[in-house]
């Protein structure tokens, strides 16, 4: 009887251990396929998502959002969405006025600075990712894509 239950637990510890074996190969083949898949998404990732930028003068007050977008290769689609209001003499803000561009740009794949295609805007990037400068204006993230 003594001998049917050691051979039992043993039959059951052989049956664990190949589901644990099982188990652990599933999850380092799931863990490759994922490192391999964000790694070739890396790039495009990093830079993809919406800034914003708060500007003022004497003249006026301005509020531009900038969102990037991966298009395709090394290209991607930039959407400019800014609001002002223009200051009267006595510095009172006016009414609210709105403009948009769309931009397309060219990654520099060595520098990791984006070519506006039509003006040759530099668009450059933090190391971290979290501020981009364009031309003397620097961009916030506050959204990643």
């Amino acid at each position: 009887m003594n001998n049917l239950r050691t051979k039992n637990e043993e039959e059951m510890n052989a049956r664990l251990l190949s589901w644990a074996s099982r188990m652990l190969i599933m999850g380092a083949s799931m863990t490759l396929v994922l490192i391999i898949g964000f790694q070739s998404c890396k790039q495009a990732a990093s830079l993809e998502g919406t800034y914003v930028n708060d500007a003022g003068s004497e003249f006026s007050i301005a509020h531009d959002t900038l969102i990037v977008e991966h298009e395709e290769g090394s290209r991607y689609l930039l959407h400019r969405r800014t609001g002002f209001q223009l200051l009267d003499d006595t510095g009172k803000a006016g009414k609210l006025q709105h403009e948009k561009e769309e931009w397309t740009a060219v990654l520099d794949k060595e520098s990791g600075i984006l070519t506006e295609n039509r003006k040759g805007k530099q668009i450059s990037f933090s190391a971290d990712g979290e501020t981009i400068t364009v031309g003397k204006r620097k961009y916030k993230r506050i959204l990643t894509k």
